[in-house]
């Protein structure tokens, strides 16, 4: 038998978590890029390669970054069109922070000629 691999493990465990904001009175912005991010087309099933930017300014609450990186990476394995993941990110992090601002965008490697930039914002 092949034991897991922690990476593996680490990815069936991920979770969005949160910290509280070391400055709340302000408004600043926190900019992430993850410009490795993988998922499957719902169709064919091949790889979609992308990069997805989180712009937000925080209330309360900000991102812890390493289960940020673990609950992207998650979506290697899951059939989703780029719509749905950017929304689902979006949404995600929206229930969770509760953010002042935020952006997401899914700016998706060109693939059949077609390149496609997906934004979500409030």
């Amino acid at each position: 038998m092949v034991k897991a691999r922690y990476g593996t493990e680490a990815l069936k465990k991920a979770r969005l978590t949160a910290w509280d904001n070391p400055n709340p009175e302000k408004d600043y912005t926190v900019d992430i890029s993850f410009p490795e991010f993988t998922c499957l087309c719902p169709r064919s099933g091949y790889p979609d390669f992308a990069t997805i930017r989180v712009v937000y300014t925080p209330d309360k609450k900000v991102v812890e970054l390493k289960s940020f990186k673990l609950y992207l990476n998650s979506f290697r394995d899951c059939h989703i069109s780029h719509e749905a993941v950017t929304n689902l990110i979006f949404d995600d992090l929206k229930r969770l922070l509760k953010p002042r601002a935020m952006e997401v965008t899914g700016d998706f490697n060109v693939r059949g000629n077609v390149k496609t930039i997906v934004k979500v914002s409030v």
